[in-house]
C-alpha cells in the first residue's frame, strides 16, 4: 500500500502535466475504463486512469479490502487480487502446498493477463514476509510460479524476516523453509529485518524532535511521514517503516524509469552483483534518512551521505558491512550529484572497505537525475557482503532450538505433500549457504594480491 502511494506521489511531482509518458509505465497501464473487459490501454496523451501493473495476493481478505475501501482503490480491480478468507495460520505448509496447489491456474492466468499488458517486461518484484503462512510459504510458490512460466524474466524478492522478539512462535521453520525457495529460485534478493527499520524510524524521530538538525529537516519527508501522499485517514503505526521498503523499491527503480548521466538497468543489478548463483542476497542502506533543506548541497554532506550508506545504523539489516568482505557494491545515485562525486567518494571510501582479492574494482553505479520528492539527492547502496551471514546462523539457531524437539512439526506434516524431509532439505540448503560465506570469509584476512599482468610475447 504503502509503495503504490509514493510511487504515485514520486510521479505526479515529476509530471506535472499529466501526460502519460515512459516513466509512468513501468509500473502503471493507462486504462479507458469506459469500455467492458480489461479495458483499453492508451499508449499517450491525458492520463485517463491509473492501474498498477501488480497482483495482490492473501489468504485472508482483511488487508486487501482495506485497500480496496481506501484511497488507492481505483489503482487495482478485482482482477488483480487472489484472496481466500482463512489465512494460512502461521503454517508454510498451508501456505505452500495447500493454497499453492489450490490457487495455481489462478495466479497464472492472473499474471500472464498481466504480463500481456507489458510491452517490455523486465523484471518481477515479489514483495513478502517471512515469518507467517502466506509471505513465506504462498509467497514462494509464487516465486516457482515466475520461474516456470517466465524463465527468461529477473526475479527480485523483498523478504522482510521476523526479529528476535517475533510474535509468531513458527516463523524459524517458515523463514527457514522458505529460504530453501528463496536459494534455488530468486535472482537476487533484498532481506529487510524489522528490528532494523524499527531503528532508523526511532533515530529519525529521535533526531527532528530533538532539533539537534535545526531547521535544516523538513518534518514532511518521505520517508518519515506521508504528508502529501494519497493517503488522508490517520497514518498507521508501521508506515514509517514501510516506507523505507517503498523508497528502495523506488529508487532500485528509478533509473529504468528516469533520465540520467549513468542509466543502470535492473538486469545489470543481477549481472554485476552476483558472482555466484546463490550468493545473491544484497544489503541495502539509504541514505540520507531525513530531507535536507538546501538544494545546493555542500561537498561535505554529500560526502557524509556516501561515508552513511556504508555505517551500520543505515542497514536495512542488522549487518555491519564495512568489517565484513565485500564480493561487490553498487551504488545509485538520485538527484544533482555529479559523476566526479561519485568517483571522489568511491576512492576516497575503498581504503576502508575489504574486497576479494579478484574484484577489487568491484563497483556497479548508477546516475539518476531525478530526486526523491523533498530531497535535492539520496543515496542506495546494495552490498553483495558476508556481513548477511550472523541473520542466517541466527534463524538457523533459532530454527533448530524448536526442530530438536520436534516442537510444532504435527502442524506441518499433516498438510497434504509436507514430509519431514522438506525440514531437513531445508536446513541442509541454509548451512550450505552459511558455508559458502565462510569460506570468503576464511579469504578475508590474507595478504591483498594483485592477478599477475598478461605477458604478451613480441
Amino acid at each position: 500500500c504503502r509503495f503504490w502511494d509514493l510511487a504515485l506521489r514520486e510521479h505526479a511531482a515529476v509530471n506535472q502535466k499529466g501526460i502519460y509518458d515512459e516513466a509512468l509505465s513501468s509500473f502503471f497501464r493507462n486504462v479507458d475504463t469506459r469500455t467492458d473487459g480489461d479495458g483499453i490501454d492508451i499508449y499517450r496523451g491525458k492520463i485517463c486512469s491509473l492501474k498498477a501493473r501488480a497482483l495482490l495476493i492473501d489468504m485472508e481478505e482483511g488487508v486487501v479490502n482495506e485497500i480496496l475501501q481506501g484511497p488507492l482503490r481505483d489503482v487495482f480491480d478485482s482482477k488483480q487480487l487472489i484472496t481466500d478468507v482463512s489465512g494460512s495460520g502461521n503454517n508454510w505448509a498451508v501456505g505452500h502446498k495447500l493454497y499453492g496447489c489450490q490457487y495455481r491456474e489462478n495466479i497464472v492466468e492472473k499474471l500472464r493477463r498481466t504480463a500481456e499488458h507489458c510491452d517490455c517486461l523486465q523484471c518481477f518484484f515479489v514483495i513478502h514476509s517471512m515469518g507467517g503462512g502466506t509471505g513465506s510459504g504462498l509467497g514462494t510458490f509464487v516465486l516457482n510460479v515466475l520461474k516456470d512460466e517466465f524463465p527468461e524474466v529477473y526475479r527480485f524478492v523483498t523478504s522482510v524476516y521476523p526479529s528476535g522478539e517475533d510474535d509468531v512462535v513458527t516463523s524459524p521453520y517458515n523463514s527457514v523453509l522458505a529460504m530453501k525457495e528463496l536459494n534455488e529460485h530468486a535472482d537476487c534478493v533484498l532481506p529487510i529485518e524489522n528490528e532494523s527499520l524499527f531503528n532508523i524510524v526511532s533515530k529519525i524521530h529521535q533526531m527532528t524532535n530533538s532539533g539537534k538538525l535545526g531547521s535544516t529537516v523538513k518534518q514532511n519527508s518521505l520517508i518519515t511521514s506521508s504528508a502529501g501522499g494519497i493517503r488522508t485517514d490517520q497514518a498507521k503505526p508501521f508506515d514509517a517503516m514501510n516506507n523505507i521498503v517503498a523508497n528502495l523499491l523506488l529508487n532500485l527503480t528509478s533509473s529504468a524509469r528516469f533520465e540520467g548521466s549513468l542509466n543502470m538497468d535492473l538486469n545489470e543489478i543481477s549481472m554485476n552483483l552476483v558472482p555466484f548463483p546463490q550468493l545473491h542476497y544484497l544489503v541495502s542502506s539509504l541514505t540520507p534518512l531525513y530531507t535536507l533543506a538546501d538544494v545546493n548541497v555542500p561537498s561535505r554532506r554529500l560526502d557524509q551521505m556516501f561515508s552513511d550508506a556504508f555505517s551500520k545504523d543505515h542497514q536495512l539489516i542488522q549487518a555491519d558491512p564495512k568489517h565484513s568482505l565485500y564480493l561487490a557494491c553498487a551504488l545509485l545515485v538520485r538527484g544533482n550529484v555529479q559523476v566526479s562525486d561519485l568517483r571522489r567518494n568511491i576512492e576516497r571510501l575503498k581504503p576502508s572497505l575489504q574486497f576479494v582479492s579478484w574484484n577489487q574494482e568491484g563497483w556497479k553505479t548508477g546516475l539518476c537525475s531525478v530526486p526523491p520528492v523533498g530531497h535535492s539527492h539520496s543515496l542506495l547502496a546494495l552490498a553483495n557482503n558476508t556481513c548477511v551471514k550472523p541473520t542466517f546462523m541466527e534463524l538457523k539457531d533459532r530454527f533448530m532450538k524448536l526442530y530438536k524437539k520436534k516442537a510444532h512439526l504435527h502442524h506441518y506434516l499433516h498438510v497434504d505433500g509436507m514430509e519431514q524431509s522438506c525440514f531437513s532439505e531445508a536446513i541442509s540448503s541454509l548451512t550450505d549457504l552459511i558455508e559458502e560465506y565462510n569460506q570468503l570469509d576464511v579469504s578475508k584476512g590474507g595478504p591483498r594480491t594483485d592477478p599477475p599482468r598478461l605477458k604478451i610475447a613480441m
